[in-house]
């Protein structure tokens, strides 16, 4: 299972049907500046943010290069408190030991935390072809589920829903899941909750078997950590007999005291709250531990790479595992605001999404190779990360790698990646760009040419380039260079010579 929405285009071409819907984008535009601007506020009261945002790079860096000591000692822990550690090398690996646990207690329902890694494998996909129903408990899971949508934003899923959406969505599915909306819904958020509460009521209290991710795994305890604010995490993870989680390995953090730092960065950088309202802690099993009573009366935590241990071995790439999934990127990048999460054809969309996706999944398909392109590379995605993924530094990096291939890991395995398709003329673009940056002679000659001849410089771009200068005003060539204009002011001397 690849994790690409079936039948998705290019990101190009589901973007710009995507920018033709008025309704998404006024929705998009609404909720993004205003827990954008949440965001800001929150930050704004911690003297000591940047210092934060530098220990979370640094800690989430050094586990990431003692990976292999970190999870085997996560192993242990997990296995001395009760529970049962899996590994799984893939989605499909992944999903079979998923499938096989809950077939093993007897039922046919579970309930499910919101978590990104079971909708990167497909999980529910995976239960439901083997007659298991999968049941979202996170509101906004809920109605993406109910919608038979696909979510749009990694803390919100259903962000490009409105509230007349989302009634119509409840009165017209919640029968067929289990209780029906109540009679004369109205879109007020109240009622909306309200709905949604006593809908999955009935499922919390039925359910025998729960499914959750982490945010954190803490190596020297076994403890995961589930931050959420609604409260539906927390029943998921304590009414259930069995709980299953599936976690990336990259979710590992070294101690408590790294989890401190995490803990101060995630919920200001996400909800734009000083704390998260619900933060669930549990170690193995509440049978585990002789005396504590902590956690599940049966607990498995699946580890999961699917991919993960090939990005680790990109030097620039391998950064974009230091994500704590807290969405900052996403409310700030003018792409995503106007495209929305759909077009990136992937459970992480926004700016993480075009570094992630392409490096867990390769650049071998259509809507992966475009990713990295959606973007404008104006940086706000960078100054936003709570632990400083430089995310352009990262998508210029798979740019290269899509037009000109070369080096890359897959499945564990050092390949050869050839360019992609349709960047001949981006490569010859980049290839004119390095002989003239490389002969200052040239350069300043080709310079002087195009200032010389600006009068007559056109408007918009031939051929393909009309593409680009329909929307956007050509640069304006100025009447000298810069080098000119220092040797005529200044006396400079001329370092062509």
């Amino acid at each position: 299972m690849s994790g690409t929405f079936v039948g998705m285009p290019a990101f190009p071409v589901a973007a710009h049907e995507a920018v033709h819907d008025s309704t998404l984008r006024g929705n998009l535009r609404h909720a993004t500046h205003t827990i954008r601007a949440k965001r800001e506020k929150a930050v704004a009261e911690v003297s000591d943010w940047a210092a934060l945002r530098e220990a979370g790079k640094q800690i989430k860096d050094h586990t990431l290069r003692h990976l292999d000591r970190y999870l085997v000692q996560l192993e242990e822990a997990v296995t001395a408190a009760g529970g049962v550690v899996h590994w799984a090398a893939d989605a499909d690996e992944a999903n079979r030991i998923v499938t096989a646990l809950v077939r093993m207690t007897g039922e046919t329902e579970v309930v499910k935390v919101k978590s990104m890694a079971t909708q990167e494998i497909g999980l529910n996909e995976a239960l439901e072809a083997a007659g298991i129903h999968a049941y979202e408990t996170d509101l906004a899971e809920l109605i993406v589920q109910l919608g038979k949508d696909r979510p749009s934003h990694i803390l919100v899923p259903a962000i490009h829903r409105n509230r007349g959406e989302i009634r119509d969505i409840f009165a017209r599915e919640m029968g067929e899941w289990g209780r029906p909306a109540p009679e004369g819904l109205t879109d007020t958020p109240a009622e909306l909750a309200e709905a949604a509460r006593l809908h999955l009521r009935e499922k919390f209290l039925r359910a025998k078997v729960g499914i959750s991710g982490a945010n954190f795994m803490v190596a020297e305890t076994g403890t995961l950590v589930v931050v959420e604010s609604e409260g539906n995490g927390r029943m998921c993870l304590t009414l259930p007999e069995t709980l299953i989680s599936v976690v990336g390995i990259e979710k590992t953090v070294p101690s408590w005291r790294d989890l401190e730092v995490f803990l101060q960065t995630l919920p200001r950088s996400s909800t734009a709250e000083r704390m998260n309202p619900y933060t669930s802690m549990w170690t193995g099993t509440k049978d585990g531990r002789a005396g504590e009573g902590d956690g599940p009366g049966t607990f498995h935590l699946v580890l999961l790479d699917n991919g993960r241990t090939d990005t680790l071995a990109d030097e620039v790439g391998r950064q974009a595992l230091r994500c704590i999934r807290c969405s900052a990127c996403l409310n700030v990048c003018p792409v995503y605001e106007r495209a929305g999460g759909h077009a990136y054809g992937s459970v992480y969309p926004g700016p993480i999404g075009a570094i992630l996706s392409p490096q867990l999944r390769g650049t071998g398909s259509e809507i992966d190779a475009s990713l990295p392109y959606a973007s404008s590379l104006c940086g706000a995605c960078y100054e936003v990360c709570p632990v400083a993924i430089d995310i352009p530094e990262v998508l210029v990096h798979l740019r290269e790698r899509i037009a000109e291939g070369g080096p890359a890991t897959r499945d564990g395995n050092r390949v050869l990646l050839k360019p992609a398709k349709g960047h001949a003329a981006e490569r010859a673009a980049m290839r004119a760009a390095r002989w003239a940056f490389s002969h200052p002679g040239a350069l300043r000659g080709g310079q002087r040419l195009a200032s010389r001849t600006r009068r007559f410089h056109p408007r918009t771009l031939p051929g393909p380039g009309r593409a680009w200068s329909a929307t956007r005003d050509l640069p304006e060539v100025p009447a000298e260079s810069f080098r000119d204009w220092w040797q005529r002011t200044r006396g400079g001397k001329d370092v062509t010579k």
